[in-house]
């Protein structure tokens, strides 16, 4: 049974992310730290914008059990995070369409907005390799390179963003602010090449 404080929390902020695109119907995760044990994370048919308690399920960081099989595909990734990063009380995983596709064809986001800029300056995307083996490796590599991120996000070129924080809140400004940046250098860019075409 997940704590309905908990349960509440998750589905407002996942409804929140669901509107600003960070989640697709099906598509994303987040969960929440309940003790140096376990985790609540929601369920792999989870609807973003009607989490509740049918749709959440707590699991052991270290021992699984049958819970796992109802469990988010990308349950072994943030169970990896909170067994190696102790700051880390909420995660989340989604495919905010700016920031995904912005990072498709560069290797690193330069932020040119105030917000972006101050924040970040600079985000380097990760390229993942191959895809065929990425569930196979994705819980150590996405660990590593978040315990050395001092931005505690990671942009992952064609398959989306984590991101992880002691405060919720402070982990939605921080997917925000990256989306609204990668949001403006898309529709900057968009106008130079539009002004391309006119000369």
């Amino acid at each position: 049974m997940v704590d309905k404080s908990i349960e509440e929390l998750l589905s407002n902020i996942s409804l929140t992310l669901f509107r600003k695109n960070f989640f697709g119907i099906y598509h994303g995760s987040i969960s929440a730290k309940l003790d140096y044990s376990s985790f609540v994370i929601n369920t792999s048919d989870a609807i973003f914008d009607r989490i509740d308690s049918k749709t959440l399920c707590k699991l052991a960081t270290i021992n699984k059990d049958y819970r796992w099989k109802v469990a988010s595909i990308e349950a072994d990734i943030h169970a990896s995070i909170y067994n190696h990063i102790h700051e880390a009380k909420y995660v989340a995983f989604g495919m905010p369409p700016y920031t995904t596709a912005y990072a498709i064809n560069n290797d690193v986001i330069e932020c040119v907005d105030y917000f972006g800029k101050t924040l970040y300056d600079k985000i380097p995307v990760y390229n993942p390799g191959d895809f065929n083996t990425w569930y196979q490796r994705n819980s150590l590599e996405v660990t590593k390179f978040l315990k050395e991120s001092p931005h505690h996000i990671m942009v992952i070129k064609g398959i989306g963003v984590y991101a992880y924080d002691r405060d919720i809140h402070e982990l939605v400004k921080k997917v925000a602010i990256l989306e609204n940046s990668c949001r403006l250098l898309s529709l900057t860019s968009g106008s130079q090449i539009a002004g391309l075409c006119v000369e």
